[in-house]
């Protein structure tokens, strides 16, 4: 039901699993001043750990910006990309076990006006698609930057997962991920999940319907 917020237990499965799983769940965000923003989540992505290419885990690799990823499942990782950018991830699987899934797109469904405010939009025509179509927008939408990284999503109040939206695979395209060109026989691997026909979704690969 829309407005439980999503247990550890939810979290706690493969990166690839979880996935499809969060299109049309909610994420919420509460801002310093009480201000409620929120979404559903309509793209996603998955990163496997240590063994693909495309992780910022890949081989092992272990640091201060990484640590996140090998903490309890449903912690988020943010990071700072391209000196511009910010993306959310969420953690999956289990403590050790770096696998993620990086958030690529909302449907605004709350908080619309403050979303626009903060994309720098304030007093233009804006249309819902031009909030949260891909994972930069999300992040700036939503006023999420570094210093919400490695905090439980479980149980934080400034920004958590809620149930929504009950799809069926039909409802669901799959694809290759988005800008991993360097990553050699994982480039085309489907790892890519999205709400079909939804407008708020970010310009991707050629896809086919989850399970099809």
């Amino acid at each position: 039901m829309p407005g439980k917020r999503l247990s550890r237990s939810f979290f706690t499965r493969p990166a690839d699993e979880l996935a499809p799983r969060l299109l049309g769940c909610r994420l919420m965000r509460r801002l310093a001043d009480g201000t409620i923003l929120g979404g559903v989540i309509v793209e996603t992505e998955a990163y496997l750990g240590p063994e693909d290419r495309a992780a910022h885990s890949f081989g092992g690799r272990r640091t201060a910006r990484t640590e996140p990823m090998y903490m309890l499942p449903g912690t988020s990782y943010v990071y700072f990309t391209y000196g511009m950018h910010h993306c959310m991830n969420v953690s999956a699987m289990a403590i050790g076990i770096p696998h993620a899934v990086l958030l690529r797109a909302l449907e605004p469904i709350e908080g619309l006006d403050r979303m626009a405010e903060l994309r720098g939009l304030a007093g233009k025509p804006v249309r819902a698609s031009d909030l949260c179509s891909g994972p930069a927008k999300l992040c700036q939408a939503l006023a999420i930057d570094r210093g919400l990284t490695a905090v439980d999503r479980c149980t934080s109040l400034e920004l958590w997962f809620e149930r929504g939206w009950k799809l069926s695979d039909a409802g669901i395209g799959v694809s290759a991920r988005v800008g991993i060109g360097y990553a050699g026989a994982w480039v085309d691997k489907p790892l890519r999940w999205f709400v079909l026909g939804n407008s708020c979704v970010s310009h991707g690969p050629r896809a086919h319907k989850f399970g099809g």
